[in-house]
């Protein structure tokens, strides 16, 4: 028995020292952002000794300062953390004071916004790869408030890649393929398999990203990924919208805003089923978020909040058998959990969902996945559909590990669209 709980406390241990990736801890941390400085939406990588910074945002409804302290782990291809000390990939100090914040004004809904610019020149990452950005409570480690991920990058090889329509004549109207090439001809590699690692990701989703694939042909490590089955994509259609920027004036998305309640309540027209209708092209975030606010000069301390109330219109007002159903996009941290799911009103037909969200421009889409499945991917293919002429940005990442190296590099990010696919 007291093995039993010696492993079971130090299974707990290892869990708790081991955060997920873009998870809020804390209820009154909202609105966390990460980007690329002054570009909103964009993936937040810098490149290795550089002077590239990213914006970090966030707000404490708790409403009263407070201290918050960041540090930063490096972390493997697959998110594991690297089996390096922090010495070994920081120059400076491991953890930092967020030291800029201001109460909020002119919001009904109060609140300390917090900012800094990363990474701060007493704690710069020396190494490329994945890094989690873990914000937390009173310089306790323990008292994790959210985690972002973030990346920085060492070019070391060469990448080309453009999206295609599959010859699979059933995937063939609703799915695009990624087709790619590395030039890694500058790399040591004596094993592929183990030494160099891609992921792809489709709209910075990691829900269903495509990992540890495997090159079609290796010509000189000139290795070219373009097996018809192997680097696929349902195309999904165009993110829905939502313009809250303003909650004086209703936006065309927008049914009735009570401005009684603390915090406001906004109801946004029902969504109906898309996986029928036609494509229709519009210009969309790709699933990012803005904040912003048409009436104020900084939307990032002046914003107000509002509880959004999301309704999806299933067909025949029925539930989906055996699926469930999220919201996907940067506004539920592009994460498939509680936070996320929608729940089914048999009185009405519909599903709901309401959101504590900031003004600013939203994107979002709905999925549905297998219920009594945990490794399921999401999917549109009942809510919004598939189409092949979608809009969509692919990242590809690229890592490599040197032979003896105990952790995972980023040798390459390439982001392309499926613009020419039209």
């Amino acid at each position: 028995m007291k093995r039993i709980v010696f492993f079971l406390l130090v299974v707990i241990k290892t869990a708790s020292a081991q955060p997920l990736p873009d998870v809020v801890y804390m209820q009154n941390i909202k609105s966390v952002k990460l980007f690329v400085q002054n570009n909103q939406e964009s993936l937040p990588v810098i490149k290795l000794n550089s002077n590239d910074l990213l914006e970090l945002h966030f707000d404490d409804l708790d409403a009263y300062a407070k201290t918050y302290y960041y540090s930063f782990q490096l972390c493997n291809a697959d998110w594991s953390p690297a089996d390096l000390s922090s010495f070994d990939y920081i120059r400076g100090f491991q953890n930092q004071q967020l030291t800029e914040y201001r109460a909020s004004s002119i919001a009904t809904t109060k609140y300390i916004h917090y900012q800094a610019l990363l990474p701060d020149k007493n704690c710069m990452p020396s190494k490329s790869g994945n890094y989690l950005l873990k914000v937390f409570f009173d310089g306790d480690e323990n008292k994790l408030a959210f985690t972002k991920r973030f990346y920085v990058l060492e070019n070391k090889v060469g990448v080309s890649a453009q999206v295609m329509q599959t010859f699979n004549n059933q995937l063939y109207y609703t799915h695009q393929k990624i087709q790619f090439t590395i030039n890694a001809s500058s790399l040591n590699l004596f094993d592929l398999q183990q030494q160099l690692k891609v992921t792809v990701l489709q709209n910075y989703r990691w829900d269903n990203a495509l990992t540890n694939m495997q090159p079609t042909f290796n010509r000189d490590n000139i290795l070219e990924y373009n097996g018809e089955e192997d680097v696929l994509f349902p195309g999904g259609k165009e993110y829905r919208w939502a313009d809250l920027r303003s909650f004086r004036f209703q936006s065309e998305r927008v049914a009735r805003i009570d401005l009684n309640t603390q915090p406001f309540s906004l109801y946004l027209r029902p969504d109906a089923v898309r996986a029928q209708q036609p494509y229709a092209l519009w210009r969309d975030l790709n699933g990012f978020y803005e904040i912003s606010a048409s009436e104020f000069i900084n939307p990032w301390w002046q914003g107000d909040y509002a509880n959004v109330h999301f309704t999806f219109v299933p067909n025949n007002k029925q539930a989906f058998e055996g699926k469930d159903v999220y919201i996907s996009g940067e506004l539920t941290g592009s994460i498939i959990n509680n936070d996320a799911k929608m729940q089914f009103n048999e009185n009405l037909g519909v599903y709901e969902k309401t959101l504590l969200l900031k003004q600013g421009y939203y994107n979002y889409t709905y999925v549905t996945k297998d219920a009594n499945d945990a490794d399921a991917k999401p999917d549109a293919a009942l809510t919004d559909g598939n189409s092949w002429e979608t809009e969509n940005d692919y990242i590809i990442f690229v890592y490599y590990r040197s032979l003896g190296g105990r952790h995972d590099e980023l040798i390459a990010v390439k982001i392309i669209n499926s613009r020419n696919l039209r």
